[in-house]
């Protein structure tokens, strides 16, 4: 193990792109080929366009760190084709040994396995990872948090922070606040705390009542639970997920069943066809979450068997939202 992947292991980093494996374990691995994940196609979110923007050179930086560290001959960065003026900007900038790879604004091509084969054309086999076809994925963010520690040092990352966690997260929040955008927060900040402290408060006439902290996938939970800490691990047993932080706020104007739906026919829309249980349950589930009752015992089935049954990342969380809502709404579902 190289002393850059030590300290990347020794200084918690993972993995920004939502399922924060760590960020180590990928750098300690040899490959021939490593992936930029900038897909983005998750709903609201745009840090990682905003990233690229404003700071080009570093991602190309970060890049050939983990090129270096994996003894990659080729990088790949896989970038929405409608962020046309980053890709310019990355284009001006990438070494002879990168190649920019626009891609589809399709909800799937986030998904590691569908961004290796649309990237590299490499299929990765049932139940393996893109290591096994020669492939590293990391997501933009990860890439400049080590290039940052690598020039500013661990104490400069170890010094943010809150609740015990150590480090800076980018979270892209939208909603009902007076001041969205991208929002550059101390990991384990609460989703009250973002609110308040880096979004100036809620907007003229809204009552906090409930947050999605991870996106249309990730849930959604009631402003009681404001306070938990935005991180991997702790949204879990409520059901929820931070994934690639995009943070959604809704209000005491919201309608949570009508959210749940918005969410579902989104899915529905984005899914790709190509597995049963998820292009016929978002469809199914849109149907029955536009009754006036709902039958909970149908809709609990099928968020499970899709859970269980799905191919890929979208089927098997597409219900997430529907489930936080019958957990933590209740009072809005009769």
């Amino acid at each position: 193990m190289s002393e850059l992947t030590q300290q990347v292991r020794q200084w918690g980093i993972v993995g920004a792109g939502g399922a924060g494996f760590p960020t180590y374990v990928k750098l300690g691995a040899t490959v021939t080929t490593v992936i930029v994940n900038a897909a983005e196609c998750e709903p609201l979110l745009h840090k990682d366009k905003e990233l690229m923007r404003a700071r080009p050179a570093e991602m190309i930086e970060g890049l050939a760190l983990a090129m270096k560290e994996t003894g990659a001959a080729e990088g790949v960065i896989g970038v929405k084709a409608k962020y046309e003026d980053v890709i310019a900007l990355l284009e001006a900038r990438r070494a002879a040994n990168m190649r920019i790879h626009p891609l589809r604004d399709y909800y799937p091509t986030g998904d590691e396995f569908v961004l290796t084969y649309e990237t590299t054309g490499r299929v990765i086999p049932p139940g393996g990872l893109p290591k096994d076809v020669g492939c590293l994925v990391q997501n933009v963010e990860t890439l400049y948090w080590v290039r940052d520690i690598v020039e500013k040092g661990a104490a400069w990352f170890t010094g943010h922070g809150r609740r015990g966690r150590k480090g800076l997260r980018s979270f892209s929040v939208s909603g009902r606040v007076k001041k969205p955008g991208v929002v550059l927060a101390p990991a384990g900040v609460s989703a009250r705390e973002l609110i308040d402290e880096f979004c100036g408060g809620m907007a003229e006439g809204h009552r906090f009542k409930a947050y999605l902290p991870g996106g249309a996938s990730g849930g959604i939970l009631p402003a009681s639970m404001g306070d938990i800490p935005l991180d991997f691990g702790t949204l879990e047993p409520h059901g929820c997920f931070i994934g690639s932080a995009a943070v959604v706020v809704l209000s005491d104007k919201d309608d949570m069943k009508a959210a749940a739906l918005n969410l579902m026919r989104f899915f529905e829309d984005e899914s790709c066809g190509q597995c049963t249980p998820c292009r016929v349950g978002t469809e199914k589930a849109v149907a029955l979450m536009s009754r006036p009752k709902w039958d909970e015992a149908l809709l609990g089935d099928l968020a499970q068997a899709m859970a269980d049954a799905s191919i890929c990342g979208l089927g098997q969380a597409a219900c997430n939202p529907l489930r936080t809502v019958m957990k933590h709404f209740r009072e809005e579902l009769s």
